[in-house]
């Protein structure tokens, strides 16, 4: 599927999603369980198609999603940061799915217009056994100069070599 395509048909789920739910708390769940879905299947996909070796820590899987999965479904890699050795961001400074987006709804201050990338990002990680808390930070559509995603790891990645040494 195009991009565009995806990013007009996206825009249009959301502007439904908030026709069919009054509270935008309900529309951030639907959107991060769509989400969620769409990232425990698409995580195959990835796997098929990337030829990315194991990651060896949280670090090297921020890189992965950001330059890899970021770039392949949605065209663009945001840049990652780390907050602590299990905590990073991906920062965007252009996020397509809000490229025909002006501004969220009126009296909709609450949407998080691109939860389904939440939802998506935790399913994926979930997949290869890695939980994860995934959370936007900074928001575009709400004044933000950037869209940032946080990730933060729950789960510590057990290392080869360590159980080998015991």
């Amino acid at each position: 599927m195009s991009r565009e395509l995806f990013v007009l048909t996206y825009g249009a789920l959301v502007a439904q999603l908030c026709k069919d739910y009054q509270q935008d708390e309900d529309v951030n769940k639907c959107l991060d369980d769509m989400g969620y879905n769409i990232g425990i299947r698409l995580v195959e996909d990835f796997l098929a198609r990337s030829a990315v070796k194991k990651c060896r820590n949280y670090s090297e899987t921020a890189d992965i999603i950001a330059q890899v999965a970021f770039k392949r479904y949605l065209g663009v890699t945001p840049s990652v940061t780390c907050t602590k050795w299990n905590e990073f961001s991906l920062i965007l400074d252009k996020n397509p799915l809000v490229d025909f987006v002006e501004e969220l709804p009126a009296g909709r201050s609450s949407l998080c217009f691109c939860g389904l990338l939440c939802g998506a990002i935790r399913g994926a990680l979930e997949m290869v056994n890695l939980a994860a808390e995934v959370t936007f930070i900074h928001d575009s559509l709400k004044g933000d100069e950037v869209t940032e995603i946080g990730i933060t790891f729950l789960k510590k990645v057990e290392d080869k070599k360590k159980k080998k040494n015991k």
